[in-house]
């Protein structure tokens, strides 16, 4: 069954959910390894190389080492989130596919401004040509049917109903890790030795642009920590129409 099938009738959709609680009773590991087998070079997975992304792209690489990793790069990341990108990918010998949105930084400025200081509607706009549409470019160049992500139902409000599997714009999304607690998250990543994110010292609980990501403070909740609490999601995970923006 592939992502387009799910979509052609009432009956897919039970096949989705039949799916989804198969993969349910499973561990992360045997999650990956039935997909890969089911689905093989049409599966792929993406990366921020946030602060706790070691763990997917150790548990992945080990049961599909070539497995294309899809890394957005909005330019505007932390320094430590590109050396960390580095050092992960060499260590774990990623099969790197790197996108960029189709302007420069400043050119995007120039012409639309900080958008991301715009509201709702200005960071909608901002994360569509920055992550959105580099993203949507890279499932069409792999030809993927289906695209892991390593969300987790503990880190926000907006992700705690998410399933294993489920279908977002047309693609077959796939969460093996969506049931795992933070502690499990710790322990996977003191056991198999993988590091951090750098700037997890220093109170970081979420990494992304330099702009739209803040420390952990008293009283603060994980998903306050992104856009100013104005927004958790920056649109890759979500089920949304293009926006009207021209690049």
């Amino acid at each position: 069954m592939s992502a387009v099938e799910t979509e052609t009738g009432p009956g897919e959709t039970g096949n989705l959910a039949f799916r989804d609680i198969e993969l349910h009773a499973m561990d992360a590991a045997e999650r990956i390894s039935s997909a890969y087998t089911r689905y093989g070079n049409k599966l792929v997975m993406s990366t921020s190389f946030g602060i706790q992304s070691a763990v997917l792209l150790h548990l992945a690489t080990r049961v599909f080492p070539e497995i294309p990793v899809i890394f957005v790069d909005t330019g505007y990341l932390f320094s430590e989130t590109y050396r960390f990108a580095r050092d992960l990918t060499r260590r774990l010998k990623l099969n790197m596919k790197k996108y960029q949105p189709a302007m420069s930084t400043a050119e995007h400025e120039a012409l639309h401004g900080r958008l991301w200081e715009a509201g709702d509607h200005g960071i909608g706009r901002y994360n569509f040509v920055r992550k959105v549409e580099p993203m949507n470019r890279a499932l069409k160049d792999l030809g993927a049917e289906v695209w892991m992500a390593g969300l987790r139902r503990a880190q926000s409000s907006t992700r705690k109903h998410l399933k294993v599997l489920a279908l977002q714009n047309k693609i077959m999304k796939f969460y093996p890790i969506i049931d795992w607690t933070d502690e499990q998250v710790d322990d996977y990543i003191l056991k198999n030795d993988l590091p951090n994110h750098p700037l997890r010292e220093q109170g970081y609980v979420s990494v992304g642009d330099t702009h739209s990501t803040s420390r952990l403070l008293l009283g603060m909740k994980e998903e306050e920590t992104r856009f100013n609490g104005i927004k958790r999601e920056c649109g890759l995970h979500e089920n949304s129409s293009r926006i009207d923006f021209q690049i």
